[in-house]
């Protein structure tokens, strides 16, 4: 055993708490909960640290982990960038990923670290594992057209039209992985597809909404502290629709304790909750620390405890100022649509379970019987969620990296 190596032992990785722990020779243990964490190698590569993924713990064990340290560890002592050298060796492999179903693999692979508990359970890929790859599995990524994606996902589109949704939204990462590997791929294959399916027997218009990728450029942009600037912010941060928005009071803000945590809430009032039929209790959404930001600046503005006053006159700031902010910007989008845009985000970047995105969102989820039984409105799940998307409306997406660096 070299010296100062093999600090940990196999009881360690499973039963030890989220933190990092270091098993030397720049191997490190990094564990989000008792139950979930991954490998990461810190070595230094021509003066400069590097940081390399080895797997997570559920699939890579503690040997095999610190035999991967050692082989990229003796890259490094030959003059060569591990991660270099592992990214030209995948490079090679793809040239022999030609069916759907591998491509997919091998995107799922590299995406899962992403998700909560690297993806476990195969909550995340199964809109592909049980709607997609049984048909179309075999069929070479170049070969694929919209016409084949039409046919396999249409039978969901009135019966199960949020397991449609996934399954597109999760195919198009697919496509998208396929083409960065250098395969002849359409990457608009899926928008062709959708327009192919058509709206189903939805009677409502849809509202146009900003695809999820394009909201930190416009949340940037709302950067002079009107009420018309910081109303959209919040309105984007928070995913509510914009009356409650709109009429939010000063004395609608707390902070609870939960689990032991101290979180900022919003309570909005049952009688400000549209679509409720029969709503008899507030609903409270978790407020992200840039919410809470927001909030701080639109104090300064509020007028008779409401934080977003009509600056014309009395009451609060009108639905039509701010659709008319985003018309004479001349975007399509509107206002209620960056609720469309939150809920594409949850389906395409995260894990969460359907009923917690749902909840986000202030639908109704699950049978009459089964909201019956429960009793939670999943305030510490959607808090971490909404935390990760202030993270990404404001640019920071990548800030979990950083820390991982940080850490010696």
């Amino acid at each position: 055993m070299a010296k100062g190596r093999d600090k940990l032992s196999a009881v360690m990785v499973r039963q030890a708490p989220a933190g990092k722990y270091g098993d030397g020779g720049g191997l490190w243990l990094c564990k989000g909960s008792k139950d979930a964490g991954s490998w990461v190698l810190r070595v230094a590569v021509h003066g400069r640290l590097r940081h390399m993924g080895l797997g997570s713990i559920s699939d890579v064990g503690l040997k095999e982990a610190r035999d991967a340290a050692e082989k990229w560890r003796a890259t490094v002592r030959a003059g060569n960038d591990p991660i270099k050298v592992r990214e030209r060796a995948k490079r090679e492999a793809a040239r022999n990923l030609h069916m759907l179903k591998d491509v997919a693999d091998d995107f799922f692979e590299g995406y899962k670290a992403r998700l909560k508990g690297d993806g476990t359970a195969g909550r995340w890929f199964s809109p592909l594992t049980l709607h997609v790859l049984p048909r179309l599995g075999k069929v070479p990524v170049a070969n694929l057209d919209q016409v084949d994606i039409r046919d396999t996902l249409r039978p969901l589109r009135d019966t199960k039209p949020e397991t449609m949704r996934k399954a597109l939204n999760r195919l198009n990462l697919v496509v998208r992985h396929a083409a960065a590997l250098g395969l002849d791929v359409d990457t608009r294959i899926i928008d062709k597809a959708r327009a192919l399916i058509g709206s189903g027997n939805s009677k409502a218009g849809k509202i146009p909404a900003m695809a999820w990728q394009d909201v930190p450029a416009f949340y940037a942009s709302l950067n002079d502290g009107s009420v018309t600037h910081l109303a959209l912010r919040l309105l984007i941060l928070t995913g509510v629709r914009s009356a409650p928005l709109r009429f939010i009071r000063e004395d609608q803000i707390t902070r609870e304790k939960i689990d032991g945590h101290e979180i900022d809430i919003w309570t909005v009032p049952a009688e400000a909750m549209k679509g409720r039929k029969g709503q008899t209790e507030a609903f409270r959404v978790p407020l992200s620390a840039e919410a809470m930001n927001v909030i701080e600046q639109a104090k300064r503005l509020a007028r008779g405890g409401y934080l977003f006053p009509n600056v014309t006159g009395k009451g609060v700031a009108s639905d039509m100022t701010l659709s008319m902010f985003m018309r004479r910007a001349k975007l399509e989008a509107r206002p209620h649509g960056f609720r469309s845009s939150l809920r594409d985000w949850l389906a395409e970047a995260t894990d969460a379970p359907h009923e917690v995105a749902e909840t986000i969102l202030q639908h109704v989820a699950g049978s009459k019987v089964t909201r019956a039984y429960r009793r939670t409105d999943f305030i510490e799940q959607r808090r971490a969620l909404m935390e990760r998307w202030a993270d990404h409306a404001t640019g920071n997406s990548g800030k979990i990296v950083r820390l991982v660096e940080a850490h010696g």
